[in-house]
């Protein structure tokens, strides 16, 4: 008998580990170099940089280029560019700062609750049409989206203007500005129930997943390897809501809250931010993009155009319209975004979105979206949008002069191109 057969199996490798895990190496790869960058600033902020209160600077300051970097993602992969992102949400700003502060109060009353609702919903619209008809110019006129996207970088910038003779509008609805963030959060309580609400999904989704795999004869993972990557799903999403719920509200504002209230605020008593609702709504449009992606029709057309036009053409494919229609997803998204970062001001600046286009197109490629097209992530885009504004807030913490900031993200953003060209030639994608 052989020593092979009498020693038994061997225990598993390293590689067969992450084999069975079934994990993204590129994705691994960008987290891996995401901690290693916040490690290196925490060392040289002397430990500032990884508190809970910077940690949810970061995520507030990350949310408007993320959820415009989900939009970012379907124009690259069909093999187009946009360039005018930041200057269309300076417009729709504009559109919805103006709508909240002189034509609604005159319609409904000052201080009517539908004010922030209405405004929302028409800045989108507003995002949805300009972005629709950049498509359409796109699409249906042949008209490069270089160029059709340059030129809408110095008209919405400047249409943002006349629209607000110049000025700075506001300030703006105070339950509107609630989606900012720090004006605006669900508290510990409700940031725990959402967590847990956001656990029991992951697992449910990875349950189902298992079964549909199963029932249709495709491999599924060993039993282990779906409890692993559940706990690390577990740990990160109750993680993420312990270091937020960590970042106490001042005394002072706590003071003024429980007087608001008509209470007296209890000796000792501390309570944490929690969750921004912000935050709370670039998950559900990270989630809604990655049903888009994944489960849709669309989807699947957006990432067959990307691969390969003539053939999705030939295949029945109205590539003219899909375009229309991956512009206009743009569009709403980048009013989103300038509903988010107006928010966050409380009023509505000349200066609003101010190079925000390289910041979104950064994100999406350094996050993986390949500029050839056919290839692209959501939470990709995402992670590569925190990357860039932890880059930039580290440095501005460290105390490096911005020509230098604007340096290094250029350096950063012309290697990952290389890193992701490079990978893609040894893994033959």
């Amino acid at each position: 008998m052989s020593d092979t057969a009498l020693s038994g199996p061997k225990g598993p490798t390293a590689r067969n580990i992450f084999a069975a895990l079934q994990l993204d190496t590129r994705l691994l790869g960008m987290i891996g170099a995401f901690i290693v960058l916040c490690l290196a600033f925490n060392v040289f902020t002397d430990g500032r940089f990884l508190t809970p209160r910077n940690i949810f600077n970061l995520t507030i300051q990350t949310v408007s280029v993320a959820i415009m970097a989900t939009g970012m993602v379907f124009v690259i992969v069909t093999r187009h560019i946009d360039l005018s992102v930041g200057s269309l949400l300076a417009t729709v700003a504009a559109v919805m700062a103006v709508v909240q502060t002189d034509v609604l109060p005159s319609m409904l009353g000052l201080g009517h609750q539908g004010i922030w609702i209405i405004a929302i919903v028409i800045g989108v619209i507003v995002g949805a049409v300009i972005g629709a008809f950049q498509g359409w110019m796109i699409g249906y006129l042949g008209i490069p989206a270089f160029i059709v996207t340059l030129g809408g970088l110095l008209v919405w910038r400047n249409v943002a203007w006349f629209i607000t003779s110049g000025q700075t509008i506001g300030p703006l609805d105070e339950t509107f500005t609630m989606i900012g963030g720090i004006g605006g959060t669900m508290g510990e309580t409700a940031s725990w129930v959402c967590g847990l609400v956001a656990v029991v999904a992951a697992v449910w989704l990875q349950v189902a997943s298992r079964r549909r795999r199963s029932a249709h004869g495709f491999p599924v993972k060993p039993a282990w390897a779906e409890f692993t990557m559940g706990a690390i799903t577990t740990i990160a999403i109750l993680g993420f809501v312990w270091v937020l719920n960590s970042y106490d509200i001042p005394k002072a504002r706590l003071k003024r809250i429980f007087e608001a209230s008509g209470e007296t605020l209890p000796e000792g008593l501390t309570m944490g931010y929690g969750i921004p609702y912000s935050v709370l709504l670039l998950i559900m449009v990270a989630v809604v993009m990655t049903i888009i992606a994944r489960r849709t029709r669309l989807g699947r057309y957006i990432f067959a155009t990307g691969g390969n036009p003539d053939a999705a053409e030939l295949s029945g494919i109205n590539t003219r319209f899909l375009t229309v229609k991956v512009f206009a997803l743009m569009g709403a998204l980048a009013a989103l975004a300038g509903a988010v970062a107006a928010a966050r001001l409380g009023f509505s600046t000349n200066d609003i979105g101010t190079l925000d286009e390289l910041r979104v197109i950064a994100a999406a490629v350094i996050g993986g979206t390949a500029l050839a097209g056919g290839v692209g992530t959501i939470y990709g885009a995402i992670l590569g949008a925190l990357i860039m504004q932890s880059l930039q807030s580290g440095m501005a913490m460290v105390g490096v002069d911005a020509p230098l900031q604007n340096i290094v993200v250029g350096t950063v953003l012309v290697l990952a191109v290389l890193v992701d060209i490079i990978y893609r030639k040894r893994t033959g994608d």
